[in-house]
């Protein structure tokens, strides 16, 4: 796998670390083999609305933690390891172990529910920009309308 070098965006690009950061973990995250566990799909509802949906099925409510923390949203599944009979299974394509998913969040999103229903997680998201950060328009007038102030 190549390796990209971002120091040149680091020495001309003023307030793009946080996104360099963001492609390098990306990278990393591709060699990671448990990637694919659980499943998930990543929907867009509307414009500022989202859904991360994980196929947790085998998990209880109380085995599922979800945090948000700044821009980083982590759900972590525990089994916890129960004494069971010795099965003696022909095939067992039903993952009976924990996991770990990250997911970085744009600035304003926020997490807004999480719901559980036949196996699938549903977790919200919202994103919602501050009065500040949306656009305005901005009222053209005169130089005359300046000097008589």
């Amino acid at each position: 796998m190549r390796t990209i070098d971002f120091s040149p965006l680091y020495r001309s690009a003023i307030g793009f670390d946080r996104l360099a950061h963001l492609i390098e973990n990306a990278n990393q995250g591709n060699n990671n083999t448990n990637q694919g566990y659980p499943p998930y799909n990543i929907e867009q509802l509307s414009e500022n609305d989202y859904r991360i949906t994980l196929a947790v099925a085998g998990f209880d409510r109380s085995e599922i933690e979800i945090t948000s923390h700044q821009n980083t949203l982590l759900v972590k599944g525990t089994k916890e390891s129960s004494p069971k009979e010795q099965s003696n299974y022909l095939y067992q394509g039903i993952a009976e172990r924990g996991f770990e998913r990250k997911y970085q969040l744009a600035d304003y999103v926020t997490v807004q529910a999480a719901d559980l229903v036949n196996g699938l997680l549903h977790i919200d998201l919202k994103r919602e920009l501050p009065e500040a950060m949306k656009p305005r328009t901005i009222n053209i007038g005169s130089s005359d309308d300046r000097l008589a102030n």
